[in-house]
């Protein structure tokens, strides 16, 4: 392993981004978008800068690492604070400055008419740096407060509109649901210190082979709490819809290509872990199976464009914890799908809000209609995300996605036609409701508002979509081709060898179409027609009625953890105040009792002294009285 001295660039440069904008205040109101959105590129042009190198290099030769001070020494407990760039992050480095430097210029527009619009590129700022020590770090802690930093940011951008309540609450949920993710992470790092003696990749990767079973399923348990956490996963998934209500262009950067991603980044970074604890990589799969097909039912019921979207990455993101719970074979197909997914969704999303911006910030679908006629070039860059989310050839989520509906059918096992038909029938599901956010949205007739009239945005939104557009369209094969990224990431993860295959590729293609076809063909006869009302019906069947509150995930979180807890708490604020509290009041009011009972004694008569001098003589004499006789 190499040692670099310019890793700290890619946080430094963002970060000094942020706190510039931050410290300087309205002084930097004119100028403080450019310099952030300047600060970003800059990360993405040493990012690409470092993946030159590290392409030129031998393979063994290519991560590279970069110790920044001495963090904790305590005893033979000794961290370094330091970064590790090698194949895997410089994907992920890649990802958030590229995507991020694009959204930074949409912004630019979009957010034009907000007055704080320099608080909001600093904060965009700040979470570009988070994101990066997050996937820099060279241990679980530095990782941690990326983490952390993450959690922060995102925070602040949700509800950066929080004079709106919905908003503030939003972020708030987000926060807090976050928080308890954020638990599984210091627990696992705990386990790790507790029985490895170490926190960092290279230390627990060495020591996992002398770990017991045990003590890796309960690390890799904690880390998937943390995981489904920030990657809105079951059953923490409840905050992502809410999350929309922060400006669009932070949706497209947290919800499409980076925060959501950050639990399959930290499971395939600690495939060493989930590779010796089987039982741990089942519950992977388990929950990756579960939100795949929770997220998509919940998209077709969401007339909320910005939901529908998030349902949809709740999703998606689900196809990728799945493969990652596929060990080997699957790691580099859930960063595929991660990579392609970053490009077509942050798409959509822009072209969600693009969508907004024309229609007066509306963004019930059911009043939109034949925007296409209006609004040409978002209906085309939005229109190439929906191919690529739905898989069709020879766009990105053709190749991405259908490598990991082939993994699930290889994976071995029983499991193996069940998760597979899990894949395709998330993959129907996926282009029912897509190709409903396109008919609600692009097709029919008008059914906006008087008054609204629908335009174009201006380029500075619209070019960020086209080369989004343009990655949707290449990157899926670029990734493919002669096995480009699986090549490209094996070094990191241990080869199990070949795997059985149970379908062959054109196959698996050829049924991931077929159910492709079938969800556009429901939508289609359901939805292109002229009758569809501005206004949701509400005489549905219960099922309906049921998808449409989320599966009921918020009324269930309510009833079986957040109304507990609070009783919980009430008895614990109780049992403090009577039981800790109370003694020490009681030894405090038999104090006070016993000083004023004497105090009663001390009242300065002589006559009571006198009295009292009697008493104590006549006590003294009866005693003598009673030894002697």
């Amino acid at each position: 392993m190499t040692i670099s001295t310019s890793l700290v660039y890619l946080i430094g440069l963002p970060f000094a981004g942020a706190a510039i904008l931050l410290l300087g205040g309205r002084r930097t109101d004119k100028w403080g978008h450019l310099l952030a959105t300047a600060l970003s590129g800059s990360s993405f042009v040493v990012g690409v800068y470092h993946l030159i190198q590290m392409v030129n290099r031998p393979t063994e030769m290519r991560p590279i690492s970069q110790k920044l001070f001495e963090w904790i020494s305590v005893g033979s407990f000794n961290v370094d604070a330091g970064l590790l760039l090698d194949q895997l992050s410089i994907c992920f480095v890649l990802l958030i400055t590229g995507v991020g430097t694009l959204i930074h210029i949409y912004s630019i527009a979009y957010m034009s008419e907000d007055r704080d619009r320099r608080r909001f590129f600093a904060y965009l700022n700040l979470f570009i740096a988070a994101m990066l020590l997050l996937v820099l770090g060279d241990s679980y802690l530095s990782l941690y407060v990326g983490w952390e930093g993450v959690g922060l940011a995102s925070y602040l951008l949700i509800g950066f509109w929080n004079q709106k309540p919905a908003y503030a609450t939003a972020s708030k949920k987000a926060f807090v649901m976050n928080r308890v993710g954020d638990m599984g992470l210091s627990l696992a790092i705990m386990i790790a210190f507790a029985t490895m003696g170490t926190v960092s990749f290279a230390g627990v990767a060495e020591q996992a082979h002398h770990t017991s079973e045990a003590a890796l399923t309960a690390m890799g348990i904690m880390l998937l709490v943390a995981a489904a956490g920030k990657s809105a996963q079951f059953p923490l998934q409840a905050w992502l819809g809410d999350a929309m209500a922060g400006p669009t262009p932070v949706s497209a950067l947290i919800h499409a290509a980076t925060m959501v991603t950050a639990g399959v980044y930290l499971i395939t970074r600690s495939n060493f872990v989930f590779d010796a604890a089987p039982t741990a990589q089942l519950l992977v799969v388990i929950v990756g199976a579960i939100t795949l097909i929770f997220g998509a039912l919940i998209g077709t019921a969401k007339d909320d464009i910005k939901k529908a979207l998030a349902a949809s990455t709740m999703s998606q993101i689900g196809y990728m914890i799945l493969a990652t719970g596929l060990g080997p074979i699957g790691y580099a197909f859930a960063i595929m799908h991660l990579i392609t997914h970053g490009f077509f969704k942050a798409g959509m999303f822009l072209g969600a809000g693009s969508v907004m911006h024309g229609m007066n910030d509306e963004v019930n679908m059911r009043k939109y209609g034949a925007l296409r006629q209006f609004m040409p070039i978002t209906f085309i860059t939005f229109g190439i995300g929906y191919l690529a989310i739905l898989g069709v050839p020879p766009f990105a989520g053709f190749y991405s996605k259908d490598m990991i509906i082939e993994s699930a059918f290889n994976s071995g096992g029983m499991q193996a036609i069940f998760l597979g038909s899990l894949t395709l029938i998330g993959a129907a599901i996926t282009a029912f409701y897509m190709t409903r956010v396109m008919i609600l949205t692009f097709a029919g007739t008008k059914r906006w508002d008087e008054g609204v009239e629908p335009h174009e945005s201006p380029w500075l939104m619209w070019f960020p979509m086209a080369v989004l557009a343009v990655g949707s369209v290449t990157s899926g094969y670029l990734l493919y081709h002669n096995k480009a990224l699986y090549k490209w990431l094996s070094p990191l993860f241990e080869d199990h060898g070949e795997h059985e295959e149970l379908l062959k590729p054109i196959v698996v293609s050829a049924l991931a179409l077929t159910m492709v076809a079938i969800g556009v063909s429901i939508a289609v006869y359901k939805y292109m027609r002229e009758n569809i009302e501005t206004v949701a019906p509400v005489d549905v069947s219960w099922i309906t009625k049921f998808v449409r509150k989320d599966l009921m995930q918020d009324q269930f979180n309510e009833k079986f953890f957040m109304r507990p807890g609070q009783l919980l708490t009430k008895a614990l604020v109780t049992t403090e105040d009577v039981v800790v509290d109370g003694s020490v009041r009681g030894v405090a009011r038999m104090a006070i009792g016993s000083g004023s009972g004497l105090r009663g004694l001390q009242n300065g008569f002589v006559r009571s002294y006198a009295a009292l001098i009697l008493v104590g003589a006549l006590t003294l004499i009866a005693a003598i009285w009673v030894v002697v006789s």
